[in-house]
């Protein structure tokens, strides 16, 4: 957690920037006590972003929740439809088209 006098989101105790190595472990230690499949950290953000976006998220917050320069990095790259946001999708088209007959 952020530390009272430090710019770091995560810090040691004693302050310092949290080392990656070590926040990749605990990341593993904590994945594995919650029965998540194994993957890189890097893998959440892109959970974060499909997330927030499904949620109704505004393109351009998550773009800055994530720290990104551009919303096309965001919207193309980090964020990924889910099957179920698909089947609605689906859904909502095939109401349309039984409305036109």
């Amino acid at each position: 957690m952020r530390s009272d006098n430090s710019d770091h989101v995560f810090t040691t105790r004693n302050g310092r920037p949290v080392e990656p190595r070590n926040l990749y472990r605990s990341f593993l230690r904590i994945s594995e006590s919650a029965s998540l499949p194994q993957g890189r950290l890097h893998d959440t953000l892109h959970g974060c972003a499909s997330l927030l976006f499904a949620a109704g998220g505004a393109p351009r917050t998550v773009m800055e929740t994530l720290g990104h320069s551009q919303i096309a990095v965001t919207t193309n790259v980090y964020t990924h439809v889910s099957d179920d946001t698909r089947r609605e999708a689906m859904s909502h088209m095939d109401r349309l088209l039984k409305r036109r007959r």
